[in-house]
């Protein structure tokens, strides 16, 4: 079983909580002896994907398999093009170079809902939204690589792993996927899968 949940700010990609003020997964009850196939920060909002089997872990979040995974950051200012050819070619963040990836403006910016409790706003300096296509997800990754341009992200979202897009899950919402999406997740998903 492959579980596509949008998830919202201020939750954990954990069942149990950290005694933290963040909510914890068992909280949207989802079927018995499924986990998170990788993780979103607490800050970090969008496409998170469970399992009740164990290989969905390694097919979709090592690089070697070079599985991509997009996401929109609501960033302060606007990055200009050479801007975002730095973060294509990878930089370096904790003394590791991140994996080339596509950076891009996202035009027409995307109407997102706003979030609870809301972004830092300045009236001062303007923001946009980026979209980002990867294929590694160390911690905090995008965050780092957009503060390291000079872009701090305000907000963000995965919209996309493999094919399978986020689309019109409400946030908080969850759904067990269709042989067909599962094969949008990963294109060569076997019955075994499933």
């Amino acid at each position: 079983m492959l579980i596509a949940f949008n998830k919202p700010y201020g939750v954990l990609s954990q069942f149990t909580g950290d005694g933290s003020p963040n909510r914890a997964l068992a909280e949207f009850n989802f079927p018995k002896n499924v986990y998170a196939i990788g993780r979103l920060d607490a800050d970090s909002e969008g496409l998170l994907l469970l399992s009740d089997e164990a290989h969905w872990n390694e097919k979709l979040l090592h690089p070697h398999h070079a599985h991509e995974r997009e996401y929109w950051a609501q960033v302060e200012k606007i990055p200009l093009p050479e801007s975002l050819q730095t973060l294509e070619k990878g930089i370096l963040i904790q003394g590791r170079k991140t994996l080339p990836c596509r950076a891009w403006l996202l035009a027409p910016q995307p109407e997102i809902p706003p979030r609870v409790p809301p972004i830092r706003f300045r009236k001062s300096v303007p923001d946009c939204w980026i979209g980002l296509e990867l294929i590694e997800g160390k911690n905090r990754q995008v965050r780092r690589m957009t503060a390291a341009i000079g872009h701090p992200t305000l907000r963000l979202l995965r919209v996309r792993v493999g094919n399978f897009w986020l689309d019109n899950l409400a946030a908080g919402q969850w759904r067990a996927l269709t042989a067909a999406e599962i094969k949008l997740v990963h294109p060569i998903a076997d019955k075994n899968l499933r």
